[in-house]
């Protein structure tokens, strides 16, 4: 690898290319709003560079913040020629939606607690403590709203309405179901006609990424479908349950939640607050009700049904994610890293791929069914070192640092030989790497 200081530059000079002032787009063009992961990720590698920046980009978040506790996974821009993508999600039909923000009406992975953590690792105790206090009430209101609205029947795991609220958007696990039960006719006579190639000339994802490398505008058309029938619900997730829509408790949006709700605690003892009760409840709740993703044949953690409790035994990255999670014992844990020690799982030249190399899946550069991501790659070394991987941990962070600096900035990767696809110049690519670098 070449100098690090040359990478760190490289990696800078995206950040800066993306900096909108308040937050940090993830690339031009293709992605101009912010989105909640998006920053969060960005934000942690943002510290390395300048605290008081990092810290406005979770700041920026917390605008979007709905009365009810909501984190969106996207804040729109108000400029003029993005009134179609405020139009499409019309969030102001939800009375909780704030007031005078344009954002979408689902969620995304609970990441924001690992951010302000992260942010706070770098500052004195006191200005750490005045950090965790600003913060404190719109990160609390947001677990409060996750266990108040995505676990009806107060069984521990939250449920998921649409396949972008786990960030993973066309992961196996969803697309499978979304294929087999959420298809209306209209989208089958479509297909059936091969409309679909006349419609796939209007898609905007694909004017600047191959479109072989983008989820099938079959499937695009479904998630928009999916969304459409959310947004006539009002985003109203006791509508959308009464009507059997999507719902899905995925494994890779509960991982992670998982260390949310431990970075919470932590955050609450710092500030000599005590989480309530019936927080506290739910959180012991949720790592005990997570056990029951576990699949004592294959030997591996999946995703579930909500309403039948069914695994849904598509293996995909999420897979690895409750190494994150910190919480499952040291047996299983290694079980785990066996699959990512083996190179027809995942364990390629350039790891870690988010579909195992042996499923029907993989496509080794369609979105979530085959590439490398970094902030995978990230989540998964911290589940590493902290379960005492530190060789493999170690192993990961150079090779992610090596595709990286072989591609750029990339958005995603190509598991076989590290080339880079997606959208070029990409901000959490590079926020990471840096965050990894500075490691």
């Amino acid at each position: 690898m070449q100098d690090s200081t040359d990478l760190f530059s490289r990696m800078k000079a995206v950040l800066d290319m993306n900096d909108r002032g308040s937050y940090t787009q993830p690339a031009h063009g293709l992605y101009p709003h912010q989105w909640l992961w998006d920053s969060c990720f960005i934000a942690i590698g943002l510290r390395h560079i300048d605290v008081e920046r990092s810290k406005m980009e979770i700041i920026s978040l917390l605008r979007g913040q709905w009365h009810n506790g909501m984190m969106p996974n996207i804040i729109f821009r108000d400029d003029p020629q993005y009134r179609t993508d405020r139009g499409i999600w019309r969030s102001w039909v939800n009375p909780f939606a704030p007031d005078g923000v344009a954002t979408t009406g689902i969620t995304q992975p609970p990441m924001l607690a690992e951010a302000v953590v992260q942010i706070g690792s770098l500052m004195e105790w006191p200005e750490c403590r005045a950090w965790y206090r600003q913060v404190w009430p719109a990160l609390l209101a947001y677990h409060e709203w996750l266990y108040a609205d995505r676990d009806p029947h107060h069984e521990g795991l939250v449920l998921q309405i649409h396949p972008w609220e786990t960030g993973l958007d066309n992961t196996p696990p969803w697309m499978a179901e979304m294929h087999q039960h959420q298809l209306p006719l209209w989208i089958n006579i479509i297909e059936k006609t091969r409309f679909d190639k006349v419609i796939s000339l209007f898609r905007r994802d694909t004017h600047s990424v191959p479109m072989d490398e983008r989820f099938s505008t079959i499937e695009a058309i479904g998630l928009f479908d999916i969304q459409r029938r959310l947004r006539r619900k009002a985003y109203d997730s006791n509508k959308i349950l009464d009507h059997g829509l999507f719902a899905i408790e995925d494994l890779a949006f509960n991982s992670i939640f998982i260390r949310a709700n431990q970075h919470l605690r932590d955050i609450a003892h710092s500030l000599k607050e005590i989480l309530p009760k019936e927080l506290e409840h739910h959180i012991s709740l949720t790592e005990k009700a997570f056990e029951e993703l576990w699949d004592p044949y294959t030997m591996q953690y999946y995703s579930r049904d909500f309403i039948t409790h069914r695994l849904l035994k598509e293996p995909s990255i999420a897979t690895l994610l409750p190494l994150y999670a910190g919480h499952v014992t040291p047996e299983r844990a290694k079980e785990l890293v066996k699959l990512l020690e083996n190179e027809y799982a995942f364990g390629p030249a350039f790891p870690v791929p988010s579909v195992p190399i042996n499923s029907t899946w993989y496509n080794p550069r369609l979105y979530w069914q085959g590439p490398s991501w970094v902030n995978m790659n990230w989540l998964i070394i911290d589940g590493l070192k902290r379960y005492g991987f530190s060789d493999h941990a170690e192993a990961l962070r150079e090779s992610t640092l090596e595709m990286v600096e072989k591609s750029g900035s990339s958005e995603y990767f190509d598991p076989r030989d590290g080339s880079g696809a997606g959208a070029d110049n990409f901000s959490w690519t590079a926020a990471l790497a840096i965050d990894l670098l500075k490691r």
